[in-house]
């Protein structure tokens, strides 16, 4: 069972991101303040949950038991200021766009920058340990893999539906057979060294 929170505050927000290591597509952020625990106490870090389960989840942390938010950084943003900046970027818009401003922030992994004058803390491997991270993590995933179906029907011939922007083999088979779309990451390495493309 995770814990329920890192610190004192009443208004602890936990913040993740999802699709740091995609090829394609956007980093997409969520933060989330817990107001009520026992409607989450079953909540697990998102890889760990199924696509039922992480629907099932969303709905939960979707009602009135928490306060909630997702933010996406698109792959120009991410070509230009780079993955890391973008995901930090993504974390502190969702937490910006919350209902009501945290006292305290805790973050999936080891790296953040000041937000306002909120203190905070990183946690490597948050999302398995506390309840707010691990909500956050789940709404990250599913808003982001959303996006991803939307835009797979655009671009169907990459399979966005299956792979969500993952560099698998199927995924750099078909940008090595039709190259790369608009919704790729050009800083990105899309192939391996012997299968390079000219961009």
């Amino acid at each position: 069972m995770l814990e329920k929170k890192k610190s004192n505050f009443i208004l602890e927000a936990g913040t993740d991101e999802a699709g740091r290591g995609c090829l394609a597509g956007p980093v997409t952020a969520a933060a989330v303040i817990i107001k009520d625990f026992t409607l989450l106490e079953k909540i697990n870090d998102s890889k760990q949950l199924n696509v039922k389960n992480r629907l099932f989840f969303k709905k939960i942390i979707e009602s009135n038991a928490t306060f909630h938010a997702f933010y996406h950084i698109f792959e120009e943003e991410i070509d230009e200021i780079n993955i890391l900046n973008a995901s930090i970027k993504a974390m502190q818009l969702s937490i910006a766009k919350l209902e009501i401003e945290p006292e305290y922030i805790i973050v999936d992994g080891n790296k953040f920058k000041p937000y306002k004058d909120i203190p905070y803390e990183c946690i490597i491997k948050g999302d398995a340990k506390f309840l707010n991270i691990a909500a956050a993590s789940i709404i990250a995933k599913t808003e982001r893999d959303n996006y991803m179906d939307i835009i797979h029907e655009e671009f169907p011939m990459y399979n966005w539906k299956k792979n969500k922007g993952y560099p698998t083999k199927e995924h750099r088979k078909a940008i090595l057979e039709y190259g790369p779309c608009k919704y790729h990451r050009k800083s990105f390495r899309l192939l391996p060294d012997q299968l390079k493309i000219n961009l």
